[in-house]
């Protein structure tokens, strides 16, 4: 089964940009931790380095239904911003959401259309004299690649077909994207405040735990003192 689903920030500013880019890390450990393939169809980059508006995936896994149980949604993170130390909100809430119409970004590689050539050096120049460049064509859309990068042809249609792939996905996914922006903005704002799970910290751990004994130990002294009184 497969499933595609967005992590957004919405209309959220930088600091929910920069949480996107962390909760991408948690969710893709989290998939491979419950053996779901998945694959980053699409990506937004934020507005500053190691920030993320949006990514969109694609999971494969018969329990995949099962996994995103408990992670569509809004995602909240608790923490002071990392952008403006003085800012005093400290919740900051982004998006997880399918996307239903799947079946606008397939791709079948029986629909590519192969043609071979000479590759060409600078100012035309031939640089092989045997037909190793590829040019890929998907048909039902009508993109194209052109491929000299190796000297082997067989080569250049192995890459050729994953450069198509990505143009073709990519070019449908920002499609998608620009038809549902608005209904992802509006579930942001209506489940803001009931989020399916909620984080804090820097490390973004779900579920803080105690790393020291030191309670433990407190705990320890006061039942061995009873215990003691009570031999008394």
């Amino acid at each position: 089964m497969e499933k595609l689903i967005q992590i957004t920030s919405g209309k959220g500013p930088l600091e929910c940009q920069w949480v996107v880019a962390k909760i991408l890390k948690v969710f893709l450990e989290e998939a491979k931790n419950n053996n779901i393939d998945y694959e980053i169809i699409h990506r937004e980059n934020g507005d500053e380095n190691l920030t993320l508006k949006s990514v969109t995936i694609l999971l494969k896994s018969k329990s995949v239904n099962e996994f995103l149980k408990s992670w569509l949604g809004s995602i909240c993170w608790i923490g002071k911003s990392t952008f403006r130390k003085l800012h005093k909100r400290s919740n900051w809430f982004i998006g997880i959401f399918e996307l239903e119409d799947n079946a606008k970004i397939s791709f079948n590689e029986k629909d590519n259309h192969f043609q071979t050539a000479r590759s060409q050096g600078s100012g035309g120049q031939n640089v092989n004299k045997v037909n190793t460049a590829v040019r890929a064509t998907y048909l039902p859309t009508g993109h194209s690649v052109f491929v000299q990068d190796s000297r082997s042809q067989l080569e250049n249609k192995k890459l050729s077909i994953v450069r198509l792939k990505e143009k073709v996905l990519e070019q449908n996914i920002i499609q998608l994207q620009k038809r549902m922006q608005e209904t992802w903005n509006n579930h942001l704002q209506v489940q803001r405040g009931n989020p399916i799970r909620i984080f804090s910290g820097t490390d973004f751990k779900k579920n803080y735990q105690e790393k020291s004994f030191k309670k433990q130990r407190g705990q320890l002294k006061n039942e061995l003192k009873n215990y003691n009184n009570d031999l008394n």
